[in-house]
């Protein structure tokens, strides 16, 4: 091709295929091509207290990928996905320290003992948890353990259950129209030592995210109620968020308890409550029994 001469003329020319190389590079790559940007490696003596999701393998953060596929031990609990697992390679050491309801469950000290030992011989260690270990996770406690011992500790935080839960049900977990505020709350509190304060929480302008709370829905909904909630105050429960095996209920504080008894959920379980649950009716991401159900309740 001529030189042009013109030098406004080949300028433009120059961004012309810049712009026409950027374009069509995408077509002439494969996806094995692309680098991921991951930095950094596991140090040793050190525990990552790291997230795991929700369960959905692509919902994992990409440092949290990184640290599993390099750590010399995984701690990890009873929630974290079988995809998310399986990117831990042969030869790592693994501990399962699950809780469960009703089950035998490993003492939280042992826990803590467990990762101060594995850290002492010179392993790096994630301890895995499911959600983000930050958000009802006991993550606190750990923390103490491994500051009382001088264990390095660093925090790699997940998509938690509610983040999930809302974005697979296709709706907000705030809205200017419906929710200023957005409250989780641990339903261990329903028990008989430990009610929550009921009138605190039923408020109308935001919405409220019970966890581990599949057990105390009747609890929830009469003293939501109680407080001051209408009955046909919406609420939503999601089982096994995220993950294929995913399950739902929509309702009112008046009907769910009904409604659950008639079709039992798993654990684990997330209860929503707030008007923002209105959307599901609307939403393409509902599945056709959540969109009946809704609709049965605000028609």
């Amino acid at each position: 091709m001529p030189a042009l001469s013109n030098p406004l003329l080949q300028k433009w020319f120059n961004a012309f295929m810049r712009l026409s190389q950027r374009a069509l590079s995408p077509l002439a790559r494969h996806a094995s091509d692309v680098q991921l940007p991951l930095r950094g490696k596991c140090r040793a003596g050190q525990v990552y207290l790291v997230g795991a999701g929700s369960g959905d393998v692509e919902l994992l953060t990409l440092k949290a990928a990184r640290l599993l596929m390099q750590a010399d031990a995984v701690v990890y609990d009873r929630l974290v996905g079988d995809e998310v697992l399986a990117l831990i390679p042969r030869g790592t050491e693994r501990y399962y320290v699950g809780k469960a309801r009703g089950h035998h469950s490993v003492p939280q000290a042992e826990i803590g003992a467990l990762m101060v030992k594995l850290a002492g011989e010179g392993k790096s260690v994630v301890r895995l948890k499911g959600g983000d270990p930050a958000v009802f996770a006991r993550m606190g406690e750990e923390l103490d353990a491994l500051a009382n011992a001088q264990v390095p500790a660093a925090i790699v935080p997940g998509i938690t259950a509610a983040s999930a839960a809302a974005a697979c049900m296709g709706i907000p977990l705030t809205d200017r129209g419906h929710a200023q505020q957005l409250r989780f709350v641990t339903a261990q509190l329903c028990r008989e030592d430990g009610t929550p304060d009921w009138s605190s929480l039923a408020r109308k302008d935001e919405t409220l995210v019970f966890y581990m709370g599949l057990s105390k829905v009747s609890a929830i909904c009469h003293g939501l109620r109680q407080a001051g909630l209408p009955d046909e105050w919406p609420i939503m429960l999601v089982a096994n968020a995220s993950q294929p095996e995913q399950q739902s209920l929509v309702g009112s504080l008046a009907d769910m308890p009904e409604q659950l008894a008639a079709n039992p959920l798993p654990s684990p379980c997330l209860i929503v409550v707030g008007s923002v649950v209105q959307r599901v009716a609307t939403t393409p991401a509902a599945t056709t029994t959540d969109v009946l159900s809704a609709q049965a309740m605000y028609r």
